[in-house]
């Protein structure tokens, strides 16, 4: 079960066997159930998830109920709400899971003391999250100076295993488009 940690921990950083030893033991297995809630808005984010396998979604429902979806996930992803997560104030995101899922969820207290005992790991989290905030700023200036069919060309290049496992109704959220702008666009590509 952890062998997706381990080789993705060694994607980044390189560990011994004995170094991951060390890792593993902070992690709790957790399995979902497709549709199954991480986290809801409104409740502290207690636990940070790796996804060893399956797949969830991060979104949050506007003023007029609409799904936004924030953030797709996939075997070998992190997934929570960092915020809520380092603050243990309440969620502004709901996560949950698109297909039946195995995760390994880690806690806060354990997350800082792994940090701590740790030197590769956290170089192995702050490599990530150097990773996230580039690919976040990409996306909001994809998102305010892309043509919508430029958004998704980028978007399907980059994320071909998103775009053939989540809904179409979805992409189009993420992207920032009506479910029949995608529609339009796909039809124009194919």
């Amino acid at each position: 079960m952890y062998e997706r940690l381990s080789a993705a921990i060694n994607s980044k950083v390189k560990i011994t066997e004995e170094e991951f030893e060390t890792i593993k033991y902070s992690f709790l297995p957790k399995k979902l159930r497709k549709r199954q809630f991480l986290l809801q808005e409104g409740d502290p984010g207690r636990y940070a998830a790796f996804i060893n396998k399956g797949s969830l979604r991060s979104y949050v429902i506007d003023t007029r109920g609409q799904e936004i979806i924030f953030r797709f996930s996939v075997e070998s992803d992190w997934i929570t709400d960092y915020e809520s997560f380092v603050y243990g104030n309440g969620s502004m995101f709901n996560i949950d899971a698109m297909e039946d899922s195995e995760l390994l969820l880690i806690d806060r207290r354990r997350w800082e003391e792994l940090m701590d005992k740790s030197p590769k790991f956290e170089r192995y989290i702050r490599i990530l999250l150097e990773e996230i905030t580039i690919a976040s700023q990409y996306r909001t200036l994809a998102n305010i100076s892309l043509p919508a069919d430029e958004r998704y060309s980028c978007f399907a290049r980059s994320s071909p295993e998103i775009i053939q496992r989540f809904p179409q109704h979805m992409i189009a959220s993420y992207l920032g488009m009506t479910a029949e702008t995608l529609s339009r666009i796909r039809k124009q590509i194919a």
